[in-house]
Formats: structure tokens, sequence, C-alpha cells
């Protein structure tokens, strides 16, 4: 054991030494450019799908730190989807220690066509422009230069499709081993009109699925299938208040429902106002609605058909700030006719820096079911069990999990280096479980 660790230390003393000896001296220069370089404004980029090493790459005048404490600039990227099916990106620049006076808010629209190129070009512009108010304030401020591109020719502004965004998408899975085959197909439509006025949203969606075991020489296959559409209209009433109403006509053999509606008014209110949404939100949310529905079994209750009244009200907190991401919510629903059959779901995501390079997470997720009215009346087989063919009884389910990092060492994170892979999130990266 004494051995191997001398033969590793030596290895890696010797790298060290090697690598040492083949660094280049600096060019002429150089050394002025470094000194320059470390008035540079320190930037604490905080964005979880940004390609890091290409911004790093693109704006080389700002010095990158890991640690947000150590930053003068941080920066925080959140996202919220368009109504043609884009993303508006908020960048929000936080000033902190000698730059705590001075902050910046720039926005980037994506289209729905851009590619991811596209993307992080127009994010680093964006960037560019937010960050000039820093470098201002530092030497390096003498070698930027400001260019000017005139506007192009305007487009026409008429939208023949009057805001309306349609979309068609479809998908198949094949996967098998030698006692077990699963193949699945499905297809969804989709059609949305969203206005600052008001949002339209129309989905239909089908999926079929097969599945066969081999066990003990036996064969046992199972198809399930089920589609829904569903529809919805929100009224924006100021910054504050929505109301709007949704409906839904599904069929499902998991869920024993032949065919089933579900349709009634809903409003919400958001204690924070609506345009910081990329930020924060605090949504109560209530729903009313009747459900008349046809099940395809006969039920535990004895029913083949009902028409049931259901209640649910929701509350929703939703937090990015530079201390990390609070996501908490919950949920309770129950039928009019029978306040026994209800349930209740808990969900939270906390993803805190607690401390310079320490941070921890955890997220989880807690039901109680009393409310499975469609369960059918007869004892599953054992064949449908193992396919997963219709839902099971249950009173509750939960999931957990917890995490921490802790990173110490250089506080800079300037250098890019792609050589046997990247860390940063450029490039392509696959993985098949």
């Amino acid at each position: 054991m004494r051995k191997t660790l001398n033969v590793l230390v030596a290895l890696a003393l010797g790298l060290a030494s090697f690598a040492a000896a083949q660094t280049p001296p600096a060019p002429p220069g150089q050394a002025g450019i470094d000194e320059l370089k470390k008035t540079a404004v320190k930037v604490f980029l905080d964005c979880d799908f940004c390609d890091t090493e290409y911004i790093k790459t693109e704006i080389t005048f700002v010095n990158y730190v890991r640690d947000r404490l150590e930053a003068q600039v941080h920066i925080l990227i959140t996202t919220q989807t368009t109504g043609g099916g884009g993303v508006e990106y908020t960048i929000t620049f936080i000033g902190q220690g000698d730059c705590k006076d001075a902050k910046d808010l720039q926005k980037y629209y994506s289209s729905k066509t851009d590619t991811d190129d596209d993307v992080r070009r127009g994010l680093v512009k964006a960037l560019k422009l937010g960050l000039m108010s820093f470098v201002a304030r530092t030497p390096i401020a003498g070698r930027i230069a400001v260019d000017y591109a005139p506007p192009e020719k305007p487009a026409a502004g008429r939208d023949r499709w009057n805001y309306w965004l349609f979309s068609l998408s479809g998908e198949g899975r094949f996967s098998g081993e030698e006692s077990y085959l699963d193949r699945m197909g499905g297809v969804s439509l989709s059609a949305n009109r969203v206005t600052p006025a008001s949002k339209v949203r129309l989905g239909l969606t089908a999926d079929r699925s097969y599945q066969k075991f081999e066990v003990d020489g036996d064969t046992i296959t199972g198809t399930t299938e089920s589609w829904s559409a569903t529809g919805l209209y929100v009224l924006s009433l100021g910054e504050h208040w929505s109301v709007g109403a949704n409906a839904q006509v599904e069929s499902s053999l998991f869920s024993n429902i032949d065919l089933g509606l579900s349709v009634g008014p809903a409003i919400e209110y958001d204690f924070f106002p609506y345009s910081q949404s990329t930020r924060r939100q605090l949504r109560a949310l209530y729903t009313l609605s009747v459900e008349p529905v046809r099940y395809r079994e006969e039920t535990i209750y004895g029913k083949t058909q009902e028409t049931l009244f259901q209640e649910e009200l929701s509350l929703t907190l939703d937090l990015r700030e530079k201390f990390g991401t609070v996501s908490l919510s919950a949920e309770g629903a129950n039928y009019l006719h029978d306040f026994s059959k209800y349930h209740i779901d808990l969900f939270s995501i906390l993803n805190l820096r607690l401390y310079k390079g320490f941070s921890v997470y955890c997220l989880g997720g807690y039901s109680w079911v009393h409310d499975q009215l469609s369960l059918i009346a007869r004892e599953p087989t054992y064949e449908e069990m193992l396919l997963r063919l219709y839902e099971l009884p249950m009173t509750d389910n939960y999931f957990f999990a917890v995490g921490f990092q802790f990173q110490f060492g250089s506080i800079f994170t300037n250098v890019i280096n792609p050589r046997f892979g990247t860390s940063g999130s450029g490039g392509m990266h696959i993985e098949i479980h």
C-alpha cells in the first residue's frame, strides 16, 4: 500500500514538473494585459442552462468567479415561455460590494425556430449591454469599443395568424431484451393563442403502448391506450388577478375511464405582480368543476357511470434569488358529494447557497390519496398487475432526496480547456439508460 502511494506521489510530481517545463513564456505585452485583467469586474453567472464556456469565450473583459460572495456583479438569468413558443430571458444584474449601488435588467427573446447557436449569441449580446455600466467603473473600460448597426428595413407588422400558434408532434419508442419487449407510440396536437389580455390553450394527445414478458416459458402481453383533449381560457384582470375556465375530455384504460368530461371555472390571485413572474410567484388558484364520467368496468363503489362535482385549491411559491431557488406547492381537492373523498399533494424543491462554496439541496413530495373512485371492482390478475394495466389502491405515496456541495480553491473560472471533453454546457452529450 505504501509503495503504491509513493509511486502515485512521484508520478504526480513528475507530471507537475513536466507541465511547468512545457509552459511557454508570456509573449511581449502579456504581463501588462494580465495586470489590467486583474482590475476587471468580478462576475458570478447564475444560470444552470447557459453555455457558460461560450459566454466566457465571447466576453473576456470580466473575471468570472465561482462564488457569488466574491462577485461584484451577480447575474441572475430566468426564463418563461412566450405565446409564440419561444422563450423570454430576463437577465438581472445585481451589484455587490463596491458596485452595490448599480443594477440593470435586460431582456432577450428567442423564437421557436431559433437554433441553440442563435440563442447563445443573443444572450451574449444582452449580457454585454448589461455589463457596460459596471465595466465603465474599471480601467479596462478604455479598451471597450461601441458599435452601432443601422436597423434593417422593418418587416410587415401584420400578423396573419393573429397570435395563434399550432404544433403537431409524434414519438415512438422501442426497447427490449431476451425476455422483455416494450414499444410505444404517441401523437399530440396543440393550438395556443397568448396575448397580454388573454390566453387560450387547446390540446389533443393520444398514445398506445405494448409490453411482452417471457416468464418461465410463459408469454405475458398487455396493451394500454389513452387519449385526452384539453381546453383552457384565461382572462387577465390586472397585475394580480386572473379568471378563466378549463375543460377536459379523456379516455384511459389505466384509470378505468371509458369517457370522462371535466369542465368548470377558475380564479387565481398572485401575491406578487405578474410582471415579476420570472423571479417570484405566490399564486393561489381555485377551481370548481362538474365531471360526468362513464367507466369501462364496474367500480369498487358499484358504479358504471356517475356525475361528480369537485373543488380544488392550490398554493404555489416560486422564488429565484441570489441565495438560491425555492419552490413549494400544496394542492387539495375533494368531491362535494362526500368530503371524505379527497387528495392532498405537497411538493418542494430547495437549492440554497448557504456560505461561499457550500450549498445544499433537497426535494420531496407527499400525497394523501382518498379519492380513487374509478378503481375496478374485481381483483386484477397477476398479468395485469405485472404490466400495470390498471390503477391499484393506495392511501399515500412519497419521495425525498437530499444532497450538498462544497467547493474551495481558486475563486476564478476564466480558463477554458475543452481537451478530453468539456465541463460546460456546450457541445453534445447523450446518455442511454
